[in-house]
């Protein structure tokens, strides 16, 4: 009898970790590293193609005479440059070009600590982001830094966005 208590590949629409290319379980961590023999070598097939070595994760280079906007917390990020709008959440990141963005919305919690950041794209999806502030001051201080690389870099004129001159596509819904 095999059910999903056996094979969790039993169950539709979930898929283990064999079925995803380059994700390999993490290792138990140990203090002391396993001791191989001297004389047992692991043997590489003959026709193996070496493995390539990971590509360096890309630095974003911000322009230096144009404004930029970084916060962060212990799980979140944005970042906004000439780039466009980069969110970051524990292991997961999604980037934006400034033509692929249709709007961006900031909203404060009620208690002034969280700062909300929501990249809507053309094709009707948006994607939230919520950062804590280490101070209800440094809120305001990320609205108005943020609200100059929006004046900055992004430009209304692109298609799917609407909107007026005046609020550069950023609606604060406090």
């Amino acid at each position: 009898m095999q059910g999903a208590a056996a094979d969790p590949a039993f169950v539709p629409g979930i898929t283990g970790l064999g079925g995803l290319a380059g994700v390999t379980p993490a290792a138990p961590a140990t203090s002391e590293e396993p001791e191989e023999p001297q004389d047992m070598a692991p043997e590489e097939p003959q026709d193996a193609v070496p493995a390539a070595e990971p590509e360096a994760e890309p630095e974003t280079e911000a322009v230096a005479d144009g404004p930029v906007f970084e916060a962060a917390d212990r799980r979140g990020r944005i970042l906004a440059d000439a780039t466009g709008v980069h969110l970051a959440l524990d292991e997961e990141k999604c980037e934006f070009r400034w033509d692929e963005i249709g709007a961006v919305a900031t909203e404060v919690s009620r208690f002034g600590r969280r700062f909300t950041v929501t990249v809507h794209t053309p094709d009707r999806r948006w994607y939230p982001i919520e950062i804590d502030a280490p101070a209800k001051g440094r809120v305001a201080e990320w609205e108005s830094q943020l609200d100059a690389v929006l004046d900055a870099y992004f430009d209304e004129g692109t298609e799917g966005t609407e909107g007026t001159e005046g609020d550069k596509g950023v609606q604060d819904a406090s």
